[in-house]
């Protein structure tokens, strides 16, 4: 039984070591970039900065048919990369006007998103013209974005899964390890039921 327990506790040893090695550099983007996001609001961290530009550009004739053939016209147009998202056709709706009742045209939106910034399109139709904002972000918007994984495709979603698994992981791992190698079990209960009933209460009050 000793040996098995030996055998059982190198093995865990090695899993833990190798996972926490796997997720040590994302483990650092992520930590650091959490802790700028979780204290954004309240310290009024300046970090995540956005630079914003507004153009109108003229359409050509004939104009796109469609929202989807307007915005695959803009990233021909403007050099657009990311591909096309959360692209919207609204259509003409009647609207009050204080006692009249006016006729709203149809209306086509769309954006372009990365981690370092995005562009927004948005176009009144019969217009001439569709209007376009930029946002472009300094660093620290970029390494926030990256950890919200806005604009990500589906590798990173699948890497960042993977840290979270060995996140899970190792605290499983963990866990056992101090109840397999520790005697004092009593004081490791109490801290853990402490942190549980913490992390349990400020959520419920936040809610």
């Amino acid at each position: 039984m000793t040996q098995r327990r030996a055998v059982f506790l190198k093995w865990l040893r090695k899993t833990h070591g190798w996972i926490g090695l796997w997720g040590a550099v994302l483990g650092l983007l992520f930590g650091g970039t959490g802790i700028l996001l979780n204290h954004r609001s309240v310290l009024k961290i300046p970090a995540a900065q956005t630079q914003e530009s507004t153009i109108e550009l003229p359409l050509p004739q004939p104009a796109p048919a469609d929202a989807k053939a307007m915005a695959s016209w803009l990233a021909a147009e403007l050099h657009i990369k990311q591909p096309a998202s959360r692209v919207k056709a609204e259509p003409a709706k009647p609207v009050g006007w204080g006692d009249q009742s006016l006729i709203q045209p149809a209306r086509w939106s769309g954006a372009y998103t990365s981690p370092n910034g995005g562009i927004q399109f948005d176009y009144w139709v019969g217009n001439s013209f569709v209007s376009v904002k930029r946002n472009d972000n300094n660093l620290f918007g970029t390494l926030s974005n990256l950890h919200k994984g806005t604009g990500m495709g589906v590798a990173w979603i699948l890497l960042v899964d993977t840290l979270a698994g060995s996140i899970i992981v190792l605290s499983l791992t963990g866990v056992l390890l101090w109840a397999l190698m520790t005697r004092r079990r009593m004081v490791g209960t109490a801290i853990a039921s402490v942190a549980m009933i913490t992390t349990v209460g400020l959520a419920l009050q936040a809610m």
